[in-house]
């Protein structure tokens, strides 16, 4: 898919999930999605993407694979400059704080990420960057939206 086809369906897909607070748009592919939005890494804007997640107790995990494109998503790249994000489920909004997992985190994951979407598993297969996995953790003293 261009980077620009993705790019419509990317804002497409985040205007019906706003619009309808999630029924429709929580899940593709079988999987659940969420809203992310961080702060551009050169303009300070707020970007807005969905993307699948898994859960690990009180933390959502993502996966910053850009379809297996040869650079990291935007989105990966603004958390890595400023790591406070919002998440936004069906239930509501909450500040996190993203960290990329660990090696052993990774290797950990990887495997039920594939299981989940085995697209991952196709993605990694046309990149030589290791396709980070992302802890979004929920700031403290937040409150839902």
């Amino acid at each position: 898919m261009h980077d620009k086809t993705a790019k419509h369906l990317s804002t497409f897909h985040t205007l019906i999930y706003r619009a309808t607070r999630g029924r429709i748009g929580r899940r593709l592919l079988d999987n659940n999605m969420l809203l992310l939005t961080t702060r551009g890494h050169a303009t300070g804007k707020a970007h807005t993407v969905p993307l699948l997640y898994l859960e690990d107790g009180t933390s959502l995990v993502v996966i910053a694979s850009w379809g297996g494109r040869p650079n990291h998503p935007h989105w990966y790249r603004n958390l890595l400059n400023t790591p406070e994000a919002e998440a936004r489920l069906p239930d509501g909004s909450f500040r996190v704080i993203a960290r990329t997992a660990s090696d052993e985190e990774r290797r950990e994951w990887w495997p039920r990420i594939v299981a989940t979407y085995a697209g991952y598993e196709a993605y990694q297969s046309r990149t030589d960057r290791e396709i980070p996995v992302v802890f979004l953790e929920r700031a403290s003293n937040t409150q839902d939206k």
